[in-house]
């Protein structure tokens, strides 16, 4: 669930950043008392995501808006479809329209997009999951969106697990006896994850007996299904690199258990939705 002090946040910080000093075009052209009687309504077919972040956004400048949402986080809706409908006084709907806009049409697009990598998985065990290639500031929003696609997270900052990369390796000597040393310095509850980018790689990182993942940083097909055979249950296995909707069955086929993709996050285009007002 997102945290309703973090949408606060972000929307408090867009709103700023959008009119610092006020929405000066609707202060001189639109009459205090007008009232604005819109609707979000979808141009094209997606999975909703940020239905608490569009509430926040649409009336966090004036109590007195009003917003009734139709779709839940993670349901699919058509083009034409009504998302929400948004009743209050006209400035205040005017000046958080694009704010609204801006945070649900990427959370839209992203819940979109990770959908149709869940169902490219198609019968196969292995979770589709994020990446830290997230935009700054708005990750707890895209993250959401993930989850609402169907996806999973991976760990959410560079404070929450270990993750051993090769400009890791590179620095750290001895790779068996440094995991292991690593490891003692942990509490029991955080995970510890390495990456490898060649075969030979694993059974020196399997020795240690401390890790919990092995990530395949960018692995042909047959290097995948060799290394997850080489590992034999003895840690999870991640799939990274390479991935995209046309590849990304063949790569559950190998039997990994992970795959991380950070398109859904890094280059989703946003999904095009609408405000359309009419103001008495």
């Amino acid at each position: 669930m997102l945290d309703f002090r973090d949408i606060e946040r972000i929307v408090d910080l867009a709103l700023a950043e959008d009119a610092p000093f006020g929405d000066i075009t609707s202060q001189t052209v639109v009459p205090p008392g007008a009232v604005a009687d819109a609707r979000l309504v979808a141009r094209e077919p997606g999975v909703f995501s940020g239905a608490d972040v569009y509430r926040v956004a649409m009336t966090r400048l004036d109590p007195f808006v009003e917003v009734t949402l139709h779709v839940f986080d993670g349901d699919r809706f058509s083009a034409g479809d009504v998302l929400a409908d948004v009743v209050g006084p006209a400035r205040a709907v005017l000046q958080a329209e694009r704010i609204g806009l801006n945070l649900v049409q990427r959370m839209c697009a992203i819940a979109t997009l990770t959908a149709q990598y869940v169902a490219a998985v198609g019968d196969h065990p292995a979770r589709v999951v994020d990446t830290r290639k997230t935009t700054p500031g708005l990750r707890s929003l895209e993250r959401h969106a993930v989850r609402c696609g169907g996806g999973h997270n991976h760990r959410y900052s560079l404070s929450d697990a270990v993750m051993i990369k090769d400009n890791h390796l590179a620095v750290m000597g001895d790779v068996t006896t440094s995991l292991q040393a690593a490891a003692q310095q942990l509490p029991h509850t955080t995970h510890l994850e390495v990456e490898v980018d060649r075969l030979d790689q694993i059974d020196a990182v399997l020795a240690s007996g401390v890790v919990d993942t092995i990530m395949f940083d960018n692995f042909s097909l047959v290097d995948l299904r060799a290394g997850v055979a080489q590992i034999d249950g003895r840690s999870l296995v991640e799939a990274s690199g390479g991935v995209n909707l046309q590849t990304i069955a063949g790569i559950a086929a190998t039997g990994v258990d992970l795959i991380s993709v950070g398109a859904l996050t890094h280059s989703v285009p946003v999904l095009d939705l609408g405000l359309d007002i009419r103001v008495s």
